[in-house]
């Protein structure tokens, strides 16, 4: 696997890549989600895709390039444990406490650890840049924001998450504030496929 095409298909085939209207947990609206859990169902498909991701990261940083792998939960879990593993290094996860990312379940970062956030897609950037401050509480040797799907049509994201964001793919899909939805989106129910808010 080495071209968008390629990598594009693998979420075609996987029905990751839904139709409809969306509420994403930005609280904007789309026509358009990734629901890349659909991708990383399947195993060997992961791999592949994580594989690809791997090879992309390393021909930027060098080999050995990062000590550890940080993703918000839930999205970032799966693609952030599997990028790991294609690294050889560890994987750990922070999770929302009253609303904060928080390491939980004996989770560290050394202050000497080169980090690796990752996440499966990057919307806003909201998740990642609260993850970026979050590790930044024990470390600033981030090296970079890694990512599956990067839909958020900001050229700037690097910028203002003050690291290099590396994506398998960029998307182009539109988002509309609540007060703008086109009319054809508002005579569609709206769904919140996302898990930032759930509750039991």
């Amino acid at each position: 696997m080495t071209n968008r095409v390629d990598f594009l298909k693998e979420f075609i085939d996987s029905q990751a890549i839904l139709r409809g209207h969306f509420i994403l947990s930005s609280g904007l609206h789309s026509d358009t989600y990734m629901q890349c859990a659909k991708v990383l169902m399947d195993p060997k498909r992961s791999e592949k895709l994580c594989n690809s991701l791997a090879q992309k990261l390393i021909a930027k940083f060098g080999e050995n390039f990062a000590d550890i792998v940080v993703s918000p939960a839930m999205g970032g879990v799966v693609v952030g444990y599997e990028l790991a593993r294609q690294l050889g290094i560890q994987a750990i996860f922070c999770e929302r406490v009253n609303g904060q990312f928080e390491l939980r379940r004996g989770f560290e970062i050394n202050k000497n650890h080169r980090v690796l956030i990752v996440e499966d897609v990057i919307t806003t950037g909201k998740s990642s840049l609260e993850t970026v401050n979050l590790v930044k509480n024990y470390t600033d040797n981030i090296i970079a924001e890694a990512c599956l799907v990067d839909r958020s049509n900001d050229k700037d994201l690097s910028s203002k998450l003050s690291i290099p964001v590396v994506s398998l793919i960029e998307i182009a899909v539109k988002t509309f504030e609540p007060k703008n939805i086109p009319l054809e989106l508002k005579n569609i129910p709206a769904i919140k496929p996302g898990s930032r808010f759930l509750k039991s």
